[in-house]
């Protein structure tokens, strides 16, 4: 779904999730129900070791379910007769793991260490956090939210429109579904490590469940070096795609700029530092590109910003290349 380095970069991560998960489990599991004043209470000895276990499996499946499901069940690995956006498990899921484990380790430190209840409330708080988290990212993977903002993107039906990152095809069929006469490109180098197998046959699955193949062009290709003429587009959609970009983040506007048709409009849609990703993420949400050097970004790309807004926990901005 992004630039191959990039992406690997980012979400490489993902197998410390299932590590982190298996060792958290592991604790619970083990050492937790060795306490004095757990081990003492039959209702908490036998809980700890429950919830142990089920964060231990549940790592386990973030690491290799979707490669199992494949080895044995090739059709319920593939989502069956329905859309399937190819989240891994460990986005969609691990913040609901985290919460458990947090929610478990409140407990541990209310009976074991009472002295300690800050460090419970502060655990039962992120516990709280981390829930809300995994009803965001579990939502990605619906077709019901496969839509895009009510914002003045086109003049008319019949346009042709990019989906810059397009991956499984969430994006694309928000478009198709928004537009029913417009033609849409949908590129992606297909590589991302989040999405079962980079996206490529899922997003020709979805295509056809949603009954736009006929109307999407599928191109392999790199954000940064955009492999289209100037002025191809009429207008430009990327969700989630140019903000794993890193350090080429701008090089991808300036990218989009180009093939844009004068005129023409850029919808933009990424992750900002705010509640919604740090219920998803915690810390890690303070390293992401605030709204202002968004801003800052396209205007030194050529854009100019004609609406914002918040979308689906994320963030928006509808852009306009100025006219020749």
């Amino acid at each position: 779904m992004r630039n191959e380095q990039q992406a690997g970069h980012n979400h490489g991560h993902m197998i410390w999730v299932g590590v982190g998960g298996i060792a958290a489990g592991a604790v619970l599991m083990i050492y937790v129900p060795s306490l004095r004043a757990v081990s003492k209470v039959l209702f908490l000895f036998a809980g700890f070791h429950l919830v142990g276990a089920a964060v231990v499996m549940a790592s386990l499946y973030f690491l290799a379910g979707r490669r199992i499901c494949h080895w044995f069940a090739p059709a319920l690995a593939q989502g069956g007769a329905s859309f399937d956006f190819g989240w891994a498990p460990a986005w969609t899921h691990g913040p609901w793991i985290a919460s458990l484990v947090l929610a478990a380790t409140a407990v541990a430190l209310q009976v074991a260490a009472p002295a300690w209840w800050a460090a419970a409330m502060a655990a039962t708080l992120l516990a709280a956090a981390f829930f809300a988290g995994g009803l965001v990212t579990r939502s990605a993977g619906r077709y019901e939210h496969a839509l895009l903002p009510a914002v003045d993107l086109l003049s008319g039906d019949d346009n042709l429109v990019l989906d810059a990152g397009c991956g499984a095809g969430r994006t694309t069929i928000a478009l198709g579904r928004a537009f029913k006469k417009t033609r849409i490109v949908a590129l992606d180098r297909f590589d991302a490590d989040y999405i079962e197998g980079g996206g490529r046959l899922l997003l020709e699955r979805n295509l056809q469940f949603a009954k736009i193949s006929g109307r999407v062009s599928v191109e392999c290709g790199d954000l940064t070096a955009l492999p289209f003429a100037d002025h191809s587009f009429d207008a430009i959609v990327s969700a989630h795609a140019i903000d794993h970009l890193g350090p080429q983040t701008e090089q991808g506007l300036r990218e989009v700029e180009r093939v844009l048709k004068p005129s023409g409009r850029l919808l933009l849609i990424v992750w900002v530092p705010g509640w919604t990703m740090f219920a998803v993420a915690n810390v890690l949400a303070f390293s992401l590109a605030p709204k202002r050097a968004w801003r800052r970004m396209a205007a030194g790309a050529g854009l100019e910003l004609c609406d914002e807004g918040m979308f689906n926990g994320s963030w928006f901005f509808l852009l306009k290349k100025p006219e020749a």
